[in-house]
């Protein structure tokens, strides 16, 4: 799915933007904590698109993401004093553990309040970075319900709120991504694919090349079930998202920051949306090929490039890999969602005749040899003789699935195909 928004800047927002020289301030003052991770030219990709692709690995900074820039450079652009009561934040988990670092550097206390769907694995993260310096709120489905909870506690407890993305030392803080991927490349920059949520990062990042290599395009990169920033370009405001695909959780919000929305909607050449399924083949892929572990969003500008090949060819392009707090619990739902997205794997409801030998039929007659089945469950328990079974298939090839569907029609099988019915495929799946 390759979704864009063309945008031509208006000098009117040029005032709007981050100063440079505040980002080069940011980086001094970061010195010592946050590490200048690599901008390296990665040859299978390179090759894969005819460009030179090059990732920025922000993967392998020292909470595993870029959000320890933003939350350190806000707690030392204020006082001790005003530290002293302690800080409070919200975030779906690489924010927190930006904050729970730089809480346990710094000697002050914060609250930290993420969703209860936050995975384990960036929950235990953040008691490691933040130990006695932090207490941990899991509230709620999802960011929003957290970001309400703890903007009530702070205001109750009269401590400072450090927001995720909608302030601007938060945004200058992640601008210094910006700063050492231009100080690290040799070449001009044709593309810079930056991952969005919030909107915190792209707007940091952004300011800087807008003022520093104007001829760069800056490409949004969300994901197809949190399109919060494409949505709110597309308006002209800020919108809310009733519902979002919480999968991609460090770029899944409901609302964009105001902040980071006046600078997005003027600096982005476009904005791709990328569905969850791409999300998670690009995952595996950089597992396998790169040796890279990284988070749904972390993958987000890899996953982007196959959407935009034909535009890069022959270009010098940069993408920002945002993170790598993963799950190995997640990882099984990873590999299914790509396989969905791919197309090799498929549910069906299907009604089997009330005979003898009717299963055994379809095993030999309907089933493809390089096909394999992996889900049958009866649908209703108690009556399994009239119910329909839920049946799952793995494919070899996605062009098998014309065969196999051929193959049920001609024996007479009562099938639905569940993976074309949302509703249908996730109360039974």
């Amino acid at each position: 799915m390759l979704v864009l928004i063309s945008l031509q800047p208006n000098t009117e927002y040029m005032s709007k933007l981050i100063p440079v020289e505040e980002i080069i301030k940011a980086k001094e003052r970061l010195k010592g904590v946050v590490t200048h991770t690599p901008t390296a030219k990665n040859l299978n990709l390179s090759e894969k698109y005819g460009c030179t692709v090059s990732l920025k690995r922000e993967d392998l900074q020292v909470v595993r993401s870029y959000k320890l820039r933003g939350a350190y450079n806000f707690m030392v652009s204020h006082s001790k004093e005003q530290l002293s009561n302690g800080v409070v934040c919200a975030s779906a988990g690489n924010h927190a553990q930006g904050v729970a670092y730089s809480c346990r550097q710094l000697g002050v206390q914060g609250d930290i309040f993420m969703p209860e769907t936050t995975p384990r694995q960036k929950v235990n993260q953040v008691k490691m970075l933040g130990k006695e310096a932090v207490k941990i709120h899991l509230t709620g489905d999802t960011f929003d319900d957290a970001y309400h909870k703890a903007i009530k506690y702070c205001e109750e407890e009269e401590k400072l709120f450090i927001h995720p993305f909608d302030d601007e030392y938060v945004m200058t803080g992640q601008g210094t991504v910006g700063l050492e991927i231009h100080q690290d490349m040799d070449l001009p920059i044709d593309y810079l694919f930056v991952p969005v949520g919030g909107g915190g990062l792209a707007a940091g990042v952004g300011s800087f090349f807008m003022k520093i290599s104007p001829s760069t395009k800056i490409i949004g990169v969300e994901p197809a079930g949190a399109p919060a920033m494409y949505n709110s370009i597309k308006a002209g405001e800020v919108l809310g998202l009733e519902s979002i695909d919480k999968f991609v959780d460090g770029a899944a919000v409901q609302k964009v920051g105001e902040k980071p929305f006046a600078i997005c909607q003027e600096l982005f050449g476009e904005i791709i949306l990328v569905p969850e399924g791409k999300i998670c083949t690009t995952m595996i892929s950089l597992y396998q090929e790169e040796a890279i572990v990284v988070e749904p969003a972390g993958a987000l500008t890899v996953a982007a490039l196959d959407l935009y090949k034909d535009k890069i060819k022959g270009k010098n392009v940069v993408c920002i890999v945002s993170g790598g707090n993963n799950d190995i619990e997640r990882m099984q739902e990873v590999k299914e969602r790509s396989l969905i997205y791919e197309g090799l794997k498929h549910y069906f409801m299907i009604r089997f005749p009330q005979r003898a030998g009717a299963l055994k039929e379809f095993l030999v007659d309907v089933l493809g040899p390089d096909d394999d089945i992996t889900l049958f469950e009866y649908a209703k328990k108690n009556s399994r003789e009239s119910g329909p079974a839920i049946v799952g298939i793995e494919l070899k090839r996605k062009e098998d699935y014309e065969f196999l569907l051929k193959r049920m029609e001609d024996k007479g099988i009562n099938y639905v195909p569940m993976n074309e019915d949302p509703n249908l495929f996730e109360f039974f799946v």
